[in-house]
């Protein structure tokens, strides 16, 4: 299957971010990448140093919705397109965009020169509470806390959460903690989980400038 070079079809979120624009203005810590499977086709492009702008068409539109928020408070440019055996469930879809954002970020951070590393970020929304803590340590790791009441957030399952995370975390070779403190309703708990997982990359990817071109960690790699 074939990506379509339009935006339409099952785009849900749209705030303008084309990447083929972005060269001139980031020259640094932009990727790409694209991933073909059997069951998937999905293309990730971004932007660490960007403003917030995110396209997201994967045909899930939870997942879009979710995009969005990583997008918006990470000041993250983001474009994710994916086709997908979404007939069957969102299961395939849903792994392989975590994936392929991992993969992108992990490119974009390259060697991670003169990263904080570290980031952390407590997200309330209403009654919900999450904490997000993470390292890009280079050791994929997920501690994974949620209780998530229901079963499905609209069409979405809600088990597909966790896959998402595991699918970034093990792809982008971070460290991740989720911790729920709060909330009874799915989608507020879901959503500050993402909002919570945005800031603390956000935190984490900035560059220190008294790092200045080193590897954050006393043994010299990552």
């Amino acid at each position: 299957m074939q990506l379509s070079d339009s935006p339409k079809g099952n785009l849900t979120e749209h705030t303008g971010f084309n990447p083929q624009n972005q060269e001139t203005r980031f020259p640094t810590r932009m990727a790409t990448v694209s991933r073909t499977t059997g069951e998937t086709d999905v293309q990730v492009s971004l932007n660490l140093e960007g403003t917030g702008a995110c396209t997201a068409a994967t045909g899930i539109p939870f997942l879009d919705h979710m995009l969005h928020q990583i997008s918006s408070h990470g000041l993250i440019d983001l474009d994710v397109r994916a086709k997908g055996d979404i007939e069957i469930d969102d299961h395939h879809t849903n792994e392989d965009v975590g994936i392929t954002l991992g993969m992108a970020l992990g490119k974009a951070l390259g060697d991670r020169k003169g990263i904080v590393r570290f980031g952390h970020f407590f997200a309330p929304l209403d009654e919900a509470l999450v904490q997000v803590t993470l390292d890009f340590s280079g050791r994929p790791h997920l501690s994974y806390g949620l209780e998530i009441p229901t079963q499905r957030v609209g069409t979405y399952d809600t088990q597909l959460v966790r896959e998402f995370f595991v699918a970034v975390v093990n792809h982008s070779q971070m460290t991740l903690h989720i911790r729920q403190l709060d909330g009874i309703n799915s989608h507020h708990i879901i959503e500050a989980t993402f909002k919570a997982f945005a800031r603390a990359v956000r935190m984490a990817v900035e560059i220190d400038p008294r790092r200045a071109g080193m590897i954050p960690s006393s043994k010299g790699v990552l």
